[in-house]
């Protein structure tokens, strides 16, 4: 089965679409917020499931790439992870493999169809995923990373679901939330924000998923700083 078969990537498949140019209105919005700090590490994350955040993570990494820079996405949601399917990759070995010395960064990370843009599948999903985000390995492999891309995009499970969002948010520079429009109830948004805020996350902005605009009624991502 192909990659668009299983989780359409618009920015790839339909470059010049509404919903592409929303993408890469993102990545210049997250550009302009870099006043005072370079945004390299961006971490999204949701309220609950099925919010659209590890399509709109995928989709701003391949946008990242198209713009010729060097860019690394990592599925950090262990407890449910989909990067795989969506760049249609194997998921023997990854981000779990790596954090318990199984394998090596470099033997993880596996390249896409997009030039510039690999990717770092979660692995073999562990018993134990929050304690191996906040371990030391973690925080040792991002600033490596640092050093070999660009830009380092992180996809996580949902904020009120699990801790791991909190503990990974106060290791990058922005964190996006992706709230799918009419889906989510406005007090679960504002508790996310909250748990964000309280692990002293830099919160980049708010995505809002699947708004409906015009007449054509297209379907895209607004971005709310």
């Amino acid at each position: 089965m192909s990659r668009s078969a299983i989780r359409p990537l618009i920015t790839d498949i339909n470059p010049r679409s509404p919903a592409a140019e929303s993408y890469r209105m993102l990545r210049t919005n997250i550009d302009f917020s870099a006043i005072d700090r370079k945004i390299q590490t961006i971490m999204l994350t949701s309220a609950g499931p099925e919010e659209g955040k590890s399509t709109t993570a995928a989709n701003l990494a391949v946008v990242y790439a198209q713009a010729g820079r060097k860019v690394l996405i990592i599925d950090a949601d262990m407890r449910k992870p989909s990067l795989h399917l969506t760049f249609n990759l194997s998921n023997r070995r990854g981000l779990s493999n790596v954090m318990i010395g199984q394998v090596s960064l470099e033997d993880a990370v596996q390249p896409s169809d997009i030039d510039h843009l690999h990717c770092l599948t979660s692995g073999p999903i562990p018993p134990n995923p929050a304690e191996m985000l906040a371990s030391s390995r973690m925080a040792n492999l991002l600033e490596e990373l640092r050093k070999a891309y660009d830009h380092i995009i992180i996809d996580t499970p949902p904020v009120i679901a699990v801790t791991d969002p909190q503990i990974i948010a106060s290791r990058c520079d922005g964190v996006l939330l992706v709230v799918e429009y009419g889906r989510v109830r406005r007090e679960l948004a504002l508790k996310a924000k909250q748990l964000l805020e309280h692990a002293q996350a830099n919160i980049l902005g708010v995505v809002i998923n699947n708004k409906k605009h015009s007449k054509e009624h297209e379907y895209y991502y607004q971005y709310y700083g």
